[in-house]
């Protein structure tokens, strides 16, 4: 009765744990972009940004966790969709990674500054992937 107990506690636990650490490869994958976006913000003019998925760092189907990594035409906003999980409550779902200057998204008007942070898995920014799976530093 003790051993089964155990299991009935420890089984979710570690299914959660194995999503989790899954999930790091998705995480990857959105940063591998933040080097690129972070240079041509710097090193551009609102006249010259590139377009929908045009950063130089989209891919589809990349690996057996990420079926796409987007990135949006006005302030490179990067949308991760996952795959390959298994669980209906994350395979197709989105997680956001969005530069920032001085807290706030990139406008046009900030074209030639420097990117000061970046925003992770906040569900304002479109990320639609349960918290519970993200990294701590991938919480908004």
């Amino acid at each position: 009765a003790i051993i089964g107990i155990l299991a009935a506690v420890a089984l979710p636990a570690y299914q959660d744990y194995t999503k989790k650490a899954k999930m790091s490869e998705v995480i990857l994958a959105a940063s591998s972009c933040r080097t690129t976006i972070t240079e041509v913000i710097q090193t551009s003019t609102a006249s010259s940004l590139p377009g929908q998925d045009s950063w130089g760092c989209e891919q589809s189907n990349s690996s057996k966790y990420v079926a796409q990594v987007s990135t949006n035409a006005t302030d490179g906003k990067v949308t991760v969709t996952a795959q390959g999980f298994g669980d209906s409550t994350i395979d197709g779902k989105k997680v956001t990674l969005v530069p920032l200057i001085a807290g706030a998204s990139v406008t046009s008007s900030d074209i030639g500054k420097a990117v000061s942070s970046w925003r992770c898995g906040a569900s304002t920014d479109g990320t639609d992937m349960p918290q519970k799976y993200l990294p701590g530093s991938c919480r908004g």
